[in-house]
């Protein structure tokens, strides 16, 4: 995954260098090392800031990694005793009564939304859908964005 996200940044039109905490999330990946189920530490899961420049074009670019669990697309009951861990993301936008699942582990890109205060709910979660835990991201879609996402 090294390299991906400056060549993200730069086919969204991101000028510029990449800030140390928008590297935080995308560039620290590592491969977790396997340990028996029991003994292996919490996930935990690190969201950084929305990038700031493609916010003024009603797109949202977020970050994130995983420590002790790997993002995988595998789903069910027997992967729960899978070492190292595996699960996904769940996404939630704006607090709507609905979330869809993220299982890449690439950055969010959620495209599209209007102008003004938005928050987006980031959940690391089993292969059972059973959340550990979750963060809030909080940022502004800005007025002039409305005209340029046309």
């Amino acid at each position: 995954m090294k390299g991906s996200w400056p060549s993200l940044l730069n086919v969204l039109g991101v000028s510029g260098s990449v800030s140390e905490s928008a590297r935080s999330a995308c560039e620290h990946r590592s491969s977790p090392p396997v340990l028996p189920l029991d003994s292996e530490p919490p996930p935990r899961l690190i969201v950084d800031a929305p990038v700031p420049g493609p916010l003024a074009r009603s797109l949202a670019v977020i970050g994130y990694r995983t420590e002790n669990l790997h993002i995988a697309p595998v789903f069910g009951p027997n992967a729960l005793n899978v070492s190292p861990r595996i699960g996904h993301i769940h996404v939630t936008v704006d607090d709507l009564p609905w979330h869809w699942v993220d299982a890449s582990g690439q950055p969010l890109i959620i495209k599209g939304l209007p102008p003004g205060p938005h928050k987006v709910l980031i959940e690391l979660a089993n292969a059972n859908h059973v959340v550990y835990e979750g963060h809030v991201v909080e940022f502004v879609i800005p007025k002039a964005a409305q005209k340029s996402a046309v």
